[in-house]
């Protein structure tokens, strides 16, 4: 295993003595009995700031050893899919959510990504959140982020701008939210908003985007993003019977990646998915059985360059797929 060193911000004793036992353990990989005789105090207090520096997030943890069966669905789904990288994060529970395993992965790979001169798009959503405790942040130069849709007020800590704006944080970069609703109640309201009132703007940010976090969203169940009050429950029906197997940014598809003509497209206020084509750097990061469907659709479409998942997700995604091999489908 290799770790970073603790991140803390040193202001009393008691603070000073969690970071002084987190970094002899971690890093001079001193046993816990040495720790002990060495700062004077019991092993039992050694483990017990050892497990306080955990839980408050000051020590993060990568595993850079591989793990073979891991391996081996990333190179079939990458295979399957033509896709550039896949990484799979091992999860074992057939029922459980694999929503912190994915963010965990992807969190290393973010970290491993950013750097100073970068425009940065992203979207929304439980994993996404997710992935904020285990990026380390930098001081960056010249690093922007964009969120790529409008806002849902009810969402709570899951809002898009909420996101965008912990995520710019983390990097000391500049933060460019769309200050309207994600889905607005007409056509005419939209193209008001996007027109008139400075929006388009920061959607043409979305044609300099190096890279674009994404997740997508099942609608199968009443989710989240169904609970906000933009879309009720007859619309997810009225969606579903038109074809929508989820979407990707709110721009709803089908089961073959294509926006489906119905009206709740027309009035979301979003970076639609030929635009987001273009970004070189396209991460999808999602899992989970309810958006298998959602899932498979946005690998065609979105054609992500890099697919962060889960082990149950892969496996089902290839066990269950009709996707052809890329080169079959070429």
């Amino acid at each position: 295993m290799q770790t970073t060193p603790p991140v803390v911000m040193v202001q009393s004793e008691s603070e000073r003595l969690r970071a002084r036992v987190a970094w002899l353990y971690h890093i001079e990989n001193y046993t816990q009995n040495d720790i002990a005789a060495q700062l004077g105090i019991n092993r039992v207090m050694v483990v017990r700031l050892l497990a306080e520096a955990r839980r408050r997030n000051e020590v993060r943890v990568t595993i850079s050893s591989a793990l073979s069966d891991m391996i081996a669905l990333e190179r079939e789904l990458e295979a399957t899919f033509g896709i550039k990288q896949v990484i799979v994060a091992p999860f074992a529970d057939a029922e459980g959510d694999p929503t912190k395993v994915i963010a965990a992965a992807a969190g290393t790979l973010i970290t491993g990504m950013m750097h100073s001169g970068m425009i940065v798009g992203v979207g929304w959503g439980r994993t996404l959140y997710n992935t904020l405790p285990f990026i380390a942040g930098a001081a960056l130069d010249d690093f922007r982020v964009v969120s790529l849709l409008g806002g849902i007020s009810a969402a709570r800590r899951f809002n898009p701008a909420e996101f965008a704006w912990q995520f710019a944080e983390l990097f000391k970069g500049e933060g460019f939210l769309v200050t309207a609703p994600a889905v607005v109640d007409s056509p005419e309201t939209k193209h008001a908003l996007l027109e008139r009132c400075g929006l388009a703007a920061i959607f043409e940010m979305a044609d300099k985007l190096d890279v674009a976090l994404l997740s997508v969203g099942g609608i199968s169940a009443l989710t989240t993003s169904y609970r906000t009050g933009y879309l009720s429950e007859a619309d997810r029906r009225s969606l579903i019977d038109a074809g929508a197997v989820g979407d990707v940014l709110y721009n709803f598809i089908d089961k073959d990646g294509n926006v489906i003509d119905h009206e709740v497209n027309a009035r979301v206020i979003s970076v639609n998915l030929e635009r987001l084509r273009r970004t070189p750097e396209r991460i999808l990061i999602s899992g989970g059985p309810e958006k298998l469907e959602a899932l498979r659709a946005s690998l065609v479409t979105i054609k992500p360059t890099t697919f962060v998942t889960d082990e149950q997700t892969a496996g089902a995604l290839l066990g269950s797929t009709a996707a052809r091999p890329e080169r079959e489908r070429a």
